[in-house]
């Protein structure tokens, strides 16, 4: 993926809308009743940056991003407001926030994820662009050094040194923050700015990438 690891304007994306979007099929029987499918595993966030976009600098600064960039070319970091961190928005990051997976004596790679419940149900998210000095790993609820794994940044994936595998039923944990992976959705910005200075946002759309 062609990818650019650096994150969109926070005092930009602060002020954008946006969110989850999931893809569902619905078959409507004659009986009237549905069938309803999905061809996604996974939610994929979408999001409107113009509507961050309040004066003609943050404007300049919007359009030097998309150039360089190249429209939806590469994708880059983007920081959601809402959802960033593995615990509640209001929270404090703590190392058992999110389980990660089980030891069993030789699994050494455990992918960062978060779980979002509701009742009985659930879906666990795979995290891909955490914020590397903010992870924090636990083997069962004690504080793993941070010199005994190596958090990838680009993918998500915390791997232990040989040294320090999980043993067998070790529960593993992280709180951590993270960025959204995203691109562009557009190629073209058109930008009127009578319209601008009327208070008209800028349609700046930005859309998840999947590693």
């Amino acid at each position: 993926m062609s990818f650019h690891d650096i994150q969109f304007p926070t005092d930009i994306s602060l002020h954008s809308v946006g969110g989850p979007e999931r893809r569902t099929q619905i078959v409507t029987l004659a009986s009237g009743h549905e069938e309803r499918n999905s061809p996604w595993a996974h939610s994929r966030r979408r999001y409107e940056a113009g509507y961050g976009i309040k004066t003609l600098d943050e404007l300049h600064v919007a359009i030097a991003f998309f150039e360089a960039r190249f429209g939806k070319l590469y994708g880059f970091r983007w920081h959601d407001p809402i959802d960033y961190k593995s615990c509640l928005p209001t929270h404090t990051i703590a190392p058992d926030d999110q389980f990660l997976g089980t030891g069993d004596g030789t699994r050494r790679a455990f992918q960062l994820q978060k779980t979002y419940a509701s009742g009985e149900e659930s879906y666990t998210r795979p995290i891909t662009k955490p914020i590397g000095e903010s992870v924090i790993v636990a083997s069962n609820n004690m504080v793993v050094d941070s010199e005994s794994y190596h958090c990838d940044a680009a993918t998500g994936i915390i791997t232990f040194d040989s040294f320090s595998t999980p043993a067998p039923g070790d529960v593993i944990t992280a709180g951590y923050e993270f960025d959204v992976p995203v691109r562009f959705d557009t190629d073209a910005l058109k930008i009127d700015l009578a319209a601008f200075a009327a208070g008209e946002i800028p349609n700046l759309p930005v859309i998840e990438v999947k590693s």
